[in-house]
């Protein structure tokens, strides 16, 4: 996973290792008890190996600027580790996405528009969090001067 530069499905795993998909789950347990953090997204696992800083946004946008949003952050340098929600009644709620690049926010909008599901954000009127990682503090204050010239950032 360390090596590939993609999610690998656990199916692709089981056939590599010639073991069942239930055997992979479990090793997957096993892995992230011996403190590696493991993502588990839509498109399969990822060994999420730290980037050198990471900051939370606040942002809020409709459903037709959720590609401009995910773009903005990717073009200038970031990864979209997870989107995280405040619900007032189920609490804090988060997704993997570990998106970093433009054909993973392409696979990402083709998933939301195909009706898969709908995005989280819809249940707490749009607020929204997102975990973003990049190699240094410069490129998030870029992101965030990005974010909040578009309108998306949510000042606290």
């Amino acid at each position: 996973m360390k090596e590939s530069g993609r999610p690998i499905a656990g199916h692709e795993l089981a056939a590599f290792y010639q073991v069942s998909r239930q055997v992979v789950v479990q090793d997957i347990a096993l892995i992230r008890a011996a403190g590696h953090d493991v993502l588990s997204t839509n498109r399969g696992y990822i060994l999420n190996v730290p980037r050198a800083s990471s900051r939370i946004f606040k942002v809020s946008h409709t459903d037709k600027d959720m590609e401009d949003e995910l773009l903005t952050i990717v073009d200038l340098g970031g990864t979209v580790v997870n989107v995280m929600v405040n619900h007032r009644v189920y609490g804090k709620l988060r997704a993997d996405l570990g998106i970093d690049s433009r054909r993973k926010v392409n696979e990402f909008m083709e998933d939301m528009r195909s009706g898969k599901s709908s995005p989280l954000k819809n249940i707490t009127s749009n607020y929204h969090y997102h975990l973003v990682e990049a190699d240094n503090e410069r490129v998030l204050d870029m992101i965030e001067e990005a974010l909040k010239n578009k309108g998306f950032l949510v000042e606290e």
